[in-house]
């Protein structure tokens, strides 16, 4: 039998296991890890619930447990973790401002984020700030402990995803079903009463969820390789409809993997305790405040920006929250960039990136100019709906390519062999269709006024609407949603 052995900085007790799976050893620890978070998170709620315990040995233990993890995958390059964190908190601690591979990534996230709801907290004045900034303003600096459980916690050491400071430690202190929590129109509501919800059937629907998407990676994903896309046979002989339909079903089949991720890690903090974001219309427990994508929504986008409203969820709202709504030139450009940095080095991360800015202005611009045509009929809207949802697919498709790709040869290889037809689309598009003026280039008071609506509330740094993780949340127990739907999200 083949070995998988590679190189690896994090424990090899798994080795047998990573040779008998046929997959690289720290894929393995990785998947092993998490299972045992996942097991660690339900024996964290029952034997360490905050009725039981004290905070400060919840935080303790999460922490402890948080590092065990990362020593196991990483080895003693895990210490990072603990210094990255020592070395920010000392400079938050000092000047109160903010001051790695995927464990570093949203450590990063919790990093800046935290630095700017401190610096919202304490050094700005209430009425500067927009009510999400406000909700999350962190108005006294967190102990060491507390920093620490909140960036090296085993819940989402690993794979995150990244939670807000204040939600994390209203978590930790059992306060998550007690505390009143902003409305859709951002006024405070009456905080959720009765019995704390089970989050079992949660739990169990994203393990199903999980191993689905396992099942799919496993078995499809290898048959159909994004680098076909590139090969010189294909190019030469294939018809275009059959570059077209191969580039959507290639895409199509890398996404399964990321959905176990980050599922998987979702499913990990709910069997905690933690993602409760209260009740739906039909009185249902939510347990999505920190989930990271819908899967639904993907796969059924009509429009750019509805597939990035819904892929890497809290990726896309630490970007709103630290660069969208503080930049001053070209936020959405400027917003583009910053991902493309805090992924990484690699070409195709920086391709990808720069051609989503061309095609989420330009499919801004064609929604604007065409979409209010179609909405006159049933048949028209259908219609509509079909042609952006087949564009909005190839058009993602053929943006994300390099990401997977990383390098520029075969990147740009892939582009020559599609022409750039997309790139000079949306070129077009910009060139000759009018744009509309977005909020961001509003008068700074029609500016300000609109950052305490809801429609501002709702909106995600690319315009259409987008969850926060505390909007939304617990405006009524499932009594009165039962009873009052109209007051339900």
């Amino acid at each position: 039998m083949a070995t998988t052995s590679t190189s690896t900085t994090g424990s090899t007790l798994l080795q047998p296991l990573s040779d008998a799976v046929q997959l690289p050893i720290d894929q393995v620890n990785f998947v092993v890890c998490q299972l045992f978070a996942l097991l660690a998170a339900v024996w964290f709620r029952t034997y360490l619930h905050s009725s039981k315990t004290s905070s400060f040995i919840r935080h303790v233990v999460a922490t402890l447990l948080g590092l065990y993890l990362a020593v196991f995958c990483f080895g003693w390059y895990a210490l990072h973790f603990l210094v990255q964190s020592g070395v920010s908190y000392c400079i938050m601690t000092i000047i109160g401002m903010e001051h790695m591979h995927n464990p570093m990534m949203i450590m990063t996230q919790k990093i800046t984020s935290l630095a700017y709801e401190i610096h919202d907290g304490m050094f700005r004045k209430d009425e500067d700030l927009t009510p999400p900034q406000r909700d999350l303003a962190v108005r006294r600096m967190p102990s060491l402990l507390e920093y620490l459980s909140y960036n090296c916690n085993f819940m989402g050491i690993l794979a995150g995803p990244l939670c807000s400071y204040k939600d994390y430690v209203t978590f930790i202190e059992g306060r998550s079903h007690h505390v009143a929590r902003p409305g859709e129109d951002g006024r405070e509501a009456p905080p959720c009463g009765g019995a704390e919800p089970s989050p079992t059937a949660a739990v169990v629907q994203k393990l199903v969820v999980c191993g689905l998407s396992l099942l799919v990676h496993l078995t499809i994903s290898n048959a159909l390789p994004v680098e076909y896309n590139i090969d010189a046979h294909f190019q030469a002989t294939a018809s275009w409809p059959t570059k077209v339909l191969y580039l959507y079903v290639s895409l199509l089949a890398a996404r399964p993997k990321y959905y176990f991720a980050w599922t998987l890690a979702d499913a990990i903090n709910n069997a905690a305790g933690f993602g409760f974001r209260g009740y739906d219309r039909h009185g249902e427990a939510r347990w999505d405040l920190i989930s990271n994508l819908r899967i639904q929504q993907i796969e059924g986008s009509t429009s750019f920006k509805m597939f990035l409203d819904n892929w890497n969820i809290q990726t896309a709202l630490w970007l709103k929250r630290v660069c969208y709504e503080r930049t001053t030139w070209n936020p959405t450009v400027q917003t583009f960039v910053l991902s493309a940095i805090w992924h990484g080095v690699y070409p195709g991360y920086y391709l990808t990136f720069l051609t989503g800015v061309l095609m989420t202005l330009a499919a801004r611009a064609m929604r604007n100019n065409f979409r209010h045509y179609f909405l006159k009929s049933p048949q028209r809207k259908l219609l509509y709906d079909v042609v952006t949802w087949a564009a909005t697919q190839v058009a993602v498709s053929y943006t994300v390519v390099p990401f997977v790709l990383l390098s520029v040869k075969p990147s740009f290889a892939f582009y020559s062999s599609w022409s750039y037809c997309l790139h000079i689309a949306g070129l077009l598009v910009l060139l000759f269709l009018p744009v509309k003026k977005t909020q961001r280039g509003q008068d700074p008071h029609e500016h300000r006024r609109l950052s305490r609506s809801k429609k501002f509330d709702e909106n995600s740094w690319g315009q259409n609407s987008f969850p926060t993780t505390t909007n939304n949340v617990c405006n009524q127990g499932p009594a009165q949603a039962a009873r009052h739907p109209s007051g339900a999200e």
